[in-house]
């Protein structure tokens, strides 16, 4: 019997551990799942996180498929020798455009799958396991109120070799504060930004996906705002541990995470390249931002940080 699901406000939050594999194959009948995995120079990592689900979850997920996000080095050609379907976001569509962030694998990955749940997982794991996918796409099975299910675990940060719990540096600092403040329905959100997360493919296809980090806020505050609180499951995967950005990388993640969140501030607030005759007055966000550094020589670096939505799938047909 699958977790119940508790009558409470706060997301629905269940454990890996409730989803086993037996109980997902009952309930999956003719669901068709999709995994989609984001990857840009992982050749590290990305063979391994496509085998051990090739491996291990065969039975449950249709199709397993790589984005590679203008990779320069292997990893496209190691995610195929692994067994994943790999498409590069250079030759799906470029007459759409090509961008190098996240979101654009994501949106792009529509054009090549059709799956009734798509799961999404980060290429770069190093701490982690199948139980992270069965956590995700269990409640979307179990469930049919569940639009969106977000994982969350304790981040494994390494510091000059001390590890520690306190990874997620733009969860903490900048998304879930952002919640507390503009949208405190979702305060109890734990990570916001989960790399792990599943949603119902008609759904997905309805949204104006960010190209770059944004794109897991983004379909959090949409999804919360068409169907509410309700929609939203959340799942304990216990620990996960991955490469880690340095703080610069970070603040530019944290400018595309709040240029997504900004334009959601309100329901009636639109995406800059999605403007629309009956929201003319509303303040739009550019569709680039220019992320300033001081460097050690006291010299200013200058970052270009692409904050552009893509169009909802469902409009490019």
């Amino acid at each position: 019997m699958s977790p119940s699901k508790p009558d409470v406000s706060d997301p629905w939050i269940s454990s890996a551990t409730d989803w086993p594999l037996d109980l997902l194959l009952e309930l999956k009948g003719a669901t068709r799942i999709a995994v989609v995995i984001p990857a840009r120079n992982e050749e590290r990592t990305i063979g391994g996180v496509v085998r051990l689900i090739l491996d291990e979850l065969n039975t449950l997920v249709d199709e397993v498929v790589v984005m590679d996000s203008l990779s320069t080095d292997q990893s496209a050609i190691i995610a195929a020798e692994a067994g994943a379907r790999v498409y590069s976001v250079g030759e799906v569509r470029p007459d759409l455009g090509i961008r190098a962030g996240k979101g654009e694998a994501l949106w792009k990955s529509q054009f090549v799958t059709n799956a009734d749940v798509t799961a999404f997982i980060d290429a770069d794991l190093t701490e982690w396991g199948p139980h992270f996918l069965r956590g995700v796409i269990g409640p979307l099975l179990a469930n049919p109120q569940v639009q969106l299910c977000r994982g969350f675990y304790d981040r494994v940060l390494d510091v000059d070799g001390l590890v520690t719990l306190e990874g997620g540096r733009v969860t903490e600092l900048v998304a879930r504060p952002w919640l507390a403040l503009f949208r405190p329905e979702l305060s109890a959100m734990v990570q916001p930004l989960a790399g792990e997360w599943a949603i119902r493919g008609n759904v997905f296809s309805s949204l104006s996906i960010p190209t770059g980090y944004g794109v897991e806020i983004s379909t959090l505050l949409d999804v919360h705002a068409k169907y509410g609180v309700r929609a939203i499951a959340q799942v304990d995967l216990g620990r996960r541990a991955h490469r880690h950005q340095n703080i610069h990388d970070l603040g530019a993640m944290a400018v595309e995470v709040l240029a997504a969140a900004d334009r959601r501030r309100s329901p009636t607030r639109v995406t800059s390249n999605l403007q629309s005759a009956d929201h003319t007055n509303e303040e739009v966000l550019p569709a680039e931002v220019l992320l300033r550094s001081m460097d050690e020589d006291r010299q200013w670096a200058v970052r270009t940080i692409l904050t552009d939505e893509r169009p909802p799938f469902d409009n490019m047909h």
